[in-house]
């Protein structure tokens, strides 16, 4: 399946704000078709070939940017010379650390096409129990650092939040001697 731009909802879309519901499984024909086009879209990426499809770069997406509005994250990226590939269902949070964290650059997305500046307060360390789409199990995720940032990001799509909401109005580039940042 060859990726493409315009499989990506964009923030303007109502349905990204919507609270997504549990992927029930056996997964139905339609939702497979949506499931492939984000590990598409994704894999070029990582691969490097998105511009050969003439697609954004992006290292994650979530159901509802696609028009899944289920529990679905696909999740593919290189930190600290560590690969992690994540299809993941129903995803949940369990524990997360006191220690907040922030992406210094700023965060962005892909159905985001206009840069909102400031810092977006995450946690530095999150578990996560889901189900694993491709080994069909039950799985805990203990995410650190930029991995646990990327994930809270995906969850927050699950939850109708983007990035932007995150961002302090009235002092954007606000930020913590206490928090991490990557």
């Amino acid at each position: 399946m060859q990726p493409n731009q315009s499989w990506l909802l964009k923030d303007t879309d109502p349905n990204l704000r919507k609270l997504a519901v549990e992927l029930i499984l056996p997964i139905s024909k339609n939702d497979q078709e949506l499931i492939e086009r984000m590990v598409s879209y994704i894999d070029a990426c990582y691969h490097k070939k998105n511009k050969e499809y003439g697609i954004r770069t992006g290292i994650a997406l979530a159901g509802p940017q696609v028009g899944l509005l289920k529990k679905v994250i696909y999740l593919h990226c290189d930190f600290n010379k560590q690969e992690y590939k994540y299809l993941i269902a129903n995803p949940q949070i369990i524990a997360e650390s006191m220690v907040c964290a922030y992406i210094g650059e700023g965060e962005g997305c892909l159905s985001v096409d206009q840069d909102h500046q400031g810092v977006v307060k995450r946690k530095n360390k999150i578990i996560i129990k889901a189900y694993d789409l491709f080994n069909q199990k039950n799985i805990t995720i203990n995410a650190e650092g930029v991995l646990a940032i990327c994930l809270q990001h995906e969850i927050d799509h699950l939850n109708g939040i983007l990035y932007y909401d995150r961002i302090n109005k009235n002092e954007p580039l606000t930020i913590q001697s206490d928090w991490i940042k990557y």
